[in-house]
């Protein structure tokens, strides 16, 4: 458990609980989201230093509303309320909450109307500004020992705040880009009101970990599914600073990487890390298993058993092992207890699901408390190279689900040489870490070209390029049509047996990112 000053979010449903918390995490102080339903007890225990509501679907002004206890207001911390947030800390102090008749949504011009340590270094310089809304509800009346600090055309009260016992609260939502002033305002609650010391940093939580870890295990040893990419990387990376050669990676090799992929991983790490790196090489029995079968979920439930049965093979014969290390990150951690409700179960793929009680193993989670962005972070701290760091996300069942229909080594093929190129251009145009993610997909079909003087009947390659944050939601992304001419030209001339190149538009929702 973090030791240095802690903000505690308490969720009402608002889908940038985590950006609040990623904001206040970016300024040195470590978050933690919770639900709204946490008892005044429960919060009392985890020590906050100060307190944030986060915004929300519901209105106060419903019978069924999510409400918290209003002792929390008496308790002597600092408290910010933001959108629904701000309704319900007014509500509960004694002021009135109505529907508006003049709802908000989008961006809006606020006015400052007093300084305060809210506006530091904005106050008076930038009396007027642009924020983003986003409310059904209308505060009517403050409670009596509060000031209104701020307001906008249509609403009277857009900010408030109360000195004295350090309660806050703004209508609109200063974690959101589009809010100008926003990172300052937040750093004004946590600095100037809350008086905070920044403490939160990844050389801090590396050594955190390594401490942790060092008593938590003991003299026991750990074994880790490795796959190549940046959190299971960082997770081996951060456990053998702590244990050492009593850490035991797997890294199963399942015939589905990218050109060249395991032998790479594998040689970086065990020459710069020396690790303690088990390469199975079980591409025979997943291309085997895999033999005929075109349905992606069933090929899903295939690799994902085969995982299981291989690792769980390698992992008994190391005798002494107690502990099974996984990858979990936060955004994890959040979706399994939201206030929304449990939601679907955390991907298991590489986080292999279901082996700590199988194999009667204790979990050790080390990166449970991070954001992906905060993970990549870890890895620079770790020396990682840039190669493992920003890696492209990358599905556990590989290339199966990029490969439309059965599954041959010949396919495989294909594809691996079309995507290599595509990896390769992103990476020579400067494009590559813009992008959350690009790949190739073979097509199930094949369509008449002209190649030299003679008719061919040969496979089609798409092309599929994202922007994201998150991958809940992703846009295509607007490639160079010079970039796109390039991999296109490089992939038919280079590719055998490829003659038709095709670029994917469609958003998430409604298409996913992946084609299967």
């Amino acid at each position: 458990m973090f030791k240095g000053d802690k903000v505690i979010i308490l969720d009402f449903g608002s889908q940038y609980t985590q950006l609040i918390a990623r904001r206040v995490r970016e300024e040195g102080i470590y978050s933690e989201i919770h639900p709204c339903n946490l008892s005044l007890e429960a919060i009392k225990k985890l020590k906050p230093s100060a307190i944030i509501l986060s915004g929300g679907p519901a209105s106060v002004t419903a019978e069924d509303s999510p409400s918290i206890d209003p002792k929390i207001f008496e308790w002597g911390i600092p408290v910010l309320g933001i959108c629904y947030g701000m309704q319900l800390m007014n509500k509960l102090l004694g002021g009135e909450v109505v529907p508006s008749s003049n709802r908000e949504y989008g961006r809006s011009e606020l006015e400052l109307l007093q300084d305060s340590p809210l506006w530091s270094n904005i106050w008076p310089e930038n009396k007027k500004f642009t924020v983003w809304m986003s409310h059904g509800d209308t505060v009517l009346n403050i409670p009596n020992d509060f000031e209104v600090l701020a307001k906008t055309e249509s609403i009277d009260f857009a900010a408030i705040g109360n000195k004295e016992k350090k309660l806050y609260a703004l209508q609109f939502h200063p974690e959101v880009v589009h809010t100008d002033f926003g990172k300052q305002i937040i750093a004004n609650f946590l600095f100037k009101i809350a008086n905070l010391t920044p403490s939160w940093s990844m050389s801090s939580f590396i050594e955190n970990v390594v401490k942790d870890v060092k008593n938590k295990v003991g003299e026991d040893e750990v074994v880790c599914a490795l796959s190549g990419g940046v959190d299971s990387t960082v997770v081996a990376v951060l456990l053998h600073k702590a244990l050492g050669k009593r850490l035991h990676c797997i890294f199963v090799d399942n015939g589905l990487l990218r050109l060249n992929e395991g032998e790479e991983v594998v040689s970086y790490l065990q020459k710069h890390f020396d690790l303690n790196l088990h390469y199975v090489q079980a591409q025979d029995l997943f291309l085997n298993r895999l033999k005929g079968v075109e349905d992606p979920e069933k090929k899903r439930k295939i690799i994902g058993h085969t995982f299981i049965e291989v690792f769980e093979k390698e992992a008994n014969k190391l005798k002494k092992v107690k502990w099974l290390a996984q990858g979990t990150l936060y955004p994890d951690v959040i979706e399994s207890v939201s206030y929304k409700g449990p939601s679907a179960v955390i991907k298991s793929h590489h986080n292999v699901g279901g082996l700590p009680e199988k194999m009667n193993l204790k979990l050790i989670e080390p990166l449970r408390e991070l954001f992906k962005d905060e993970v990549r972070k870890v890895g620079i701290e770790l020396g990682l190279p840039d190669f493992i760091i920003w890696r492209h996300p990358f599905p556990g069942p590989g290339l199966a689900i990029r490969i439309i229909g059965e599954i041959t080594p010949n396919r495989l093929d294909i594809l691996r040489q079309a995507d290599k190129i595509v990896q390769n251009e992103l990476l020579a145009s400067d494009w590559y870490r813009k992008v959350w993610q690009g790949f190739a997909v073979l097509l199930p079909l094949k369509t008449v070209g002209v190649m030299g003087d003679e008719r061919t009947y040969e496979h089609v390659i798409a092309l599929r390029v994202v922007d994201s944050i998150d991958a809940m939601t992703a846009d295509w992304t607007r490639l160079p049509s010079e970039l796109l001419a390039k991999i296109s030209n490089r992939i038919i001339n280079e590719v055998k047996g490829v003659n038709r190149v095709v670029f994917d538009i469609s958003s998430k929702p409604p298409s996913t990112i992946e084609w299967e």
